[in-house]
C-alpha cells in the first residue's frame, strides 16, 4: 500500500485529489493539510510514502518546504501538484529534489500513475518534461534571469504580476510589508527592472503568469 499526504491550501482542491486517489486500491491517503506547520504534525503521527506538494502556498512556499523536507524528511519522496505551467517551474523543482512535477489542470490518470511511479523511487516526467529534459542536454540554454530569484523572491514576482498590493502580498506569505519590500527591490536588482509595470510585464512574456 501507497501511503500519501496531501499538502495544499485550498481545501476544494485536497478534495478533489483524495477522491480521484481513492479510486486506486493500491494507494491510502494518510492525512490532508493546509500549511507547512500541519504537514509538519502529520509527519510526525502518520506514515506517508508520497507527499503531494502545492507550489504555491501562505507561508512557506513548495520549493521552501522542499528544501527542509530534505533535510528532517529525506525518505519522503515528494511529488509536485501545481496549477502553474511545467515549461517555467518543473526543472527548478527537479533540481531542488522533487520526484516528479504534475500540473492540476492533467488527467486525473496521469496522477495516480505519477504517484505509483514515485512510490517506487522513481522520477515521473511528463512527456513535456522529458522533452524539456532532453532539450537542455542536447543544446544547453542559457538560463533566464528569473531563474537566479530565491523562492521568496519568485513568489513575490508572481504576486505582483497578478495585481496584489505589498500589503496583500505580506499578508499572504505571512511576512512584513518591510520584507516584502526588500524581496521587491532585490527582484528589481536582479531582473533589472524598475518598477511594478516592468516586473509584471516580464512576468507575462516569459509565461510565468
Amino acid at each position: 500500500m501507497i501511503h500519501v499526504m496531501l499538502c495544499d491550501d485550498h481545501a476544494l482542491v485536497r478534495r478533489g485529489i483524495r477522491d480521484t486517489l481513492s479510486d486506486a486500491v493500491d494507494i491510502t491517503v494518510t492525512a490532508d493539510v493546509g500549511s507547512y506547520a500541519e504537514l509538519r504534525e502529520a509527519l510526525r503521527s502518520k506514515t506517508c510514502d508520497v507527499l503531494l506538494l502545492d507550489l504555491s502556498m501562505p507561508g512557506r512556499g513548495g520549493l521552501e518546504v522542499l528544501a527542509t523536507l530534505k533535510e528532517t524528511d529525506e525518505l519522503v519522496r515528494v511529488l509536485i501538484v501545481s496549477m502553474y505551467p511545467e515549461d517555467q517551474y518543473a526543472i527548478r523543482c527537479l533540481r531542488a529534489g522533487a520526484f516528479g512535477y504534475v500540473n492540476k489542470a492533467g488527467d486525473p490518470a496521469e496522477l495516480v500513475q505519477a504517484v505509483r511511479t514515485v512510490a517506487q523511487g522513481r522520477k515521473y516526467l511528463t512527456p513535456e518534461v522529458a522533452q524539456m529534459l532532453a532539450e537542455s542536454v542536447a543544446k544547453p540554454v542559457a538560463e533566464s534571469p528569473h531563474s537566479t530569484l530565491s523562492e521568496r523572491e519568485l513568489q513575490t514576482l508572481l504576486k505582483i504580476a497578478s495585481g496584489r498590493r505589498l500589503s496583500d502580498i505580506a499578508e499572504e506569505l505571512m511576512l512584513s510589508p518591510k520584507t516584502v519590500s526588500v524581496y521587491r527591490t532585490r527582484v528589481m536588482e536582479k531582473l533589472g527592472l524598475s518598477n511594478n509595470a516592468e516586473l509584471t510585464v516580464y512576468a507575462i512574456r516569459n509565461g510565468l503568469v
